[in-house]
């Protein structure tokens, strides 16, 4: 079933992600078939409107519509959003490189907001990298960047890597 998340952006549908999938496959493999429509986005992507677009190893690229849905009591996105939207890259990042049987989760992020996000700005980008993945820790760096490529937002993120049946425990 396709979901459409904003006007020009679809995914195959949402939901949670089969545990015993991940384990098997591992991140590249699974973010490939939620990108192919083939397992779900997360619910929030249709709750926030944005989801991902481009993966290959190490690297993610995120696309969202900032909204009216989104404001803050002064008119502006609200820097919880932008938050999301870069954690999602942030993490994902990090999940493109996860081996099978292993799963991660997010420990510390920052996120430096340079620029407001403003409804009706147009679709915003969020390009995410691996920097270092280790043996139990990773980190990775996003930028957030209008359709023009000016840089709205960037950050940093550190994730735990661990066995993934300390989740089904």
């Amino acid at each position: 079933m396709t979901v459409e998340i904003y006007p020009g952006l679809t995914v195959g549908g949402v939901g949670t992600l089969p545990l015993d999938v991940v384990k098997r496959d591992g991140g590249l493999k699974v973010l490939e078939a939620m990108l192919a429509g083939t397992l779900p986005a997360p619910p929030m992507a249709k709750t926030l409107a944005f989801s991902m677009t481009e993966v290959e190893e190490g690297r993610v690229v995120f696309a969202g519509l900032p909204s009216a849905d989104h404001l803050n009591p002064l008119g502006t996105v609200h820097g919880g959003w932008t938050a999301t939207v870069m954690d999602s890259a942030l993490g994902c990042a990090v999940f493109s490189v996860i081996r099978p049987g292993e799963a991660y989760t997010t420990i510390e992020f920052k996120v430096n907001l340079v620029r407001p996000v403003l409804p009706g700005m147009g679709e915003v980008f969020c390009e995410g990298r691996i920097v270092h993945r280790g043996r139990t820790i990773a980190t990775s760096e996003a930028w957030l960047r209008d359709t023009n490529g000016k840089l709205l937002a960037h950050g940093t993120e550190t994730c735990a890597i661990f066995p993934i049946d300390n989740l089904t425990r």
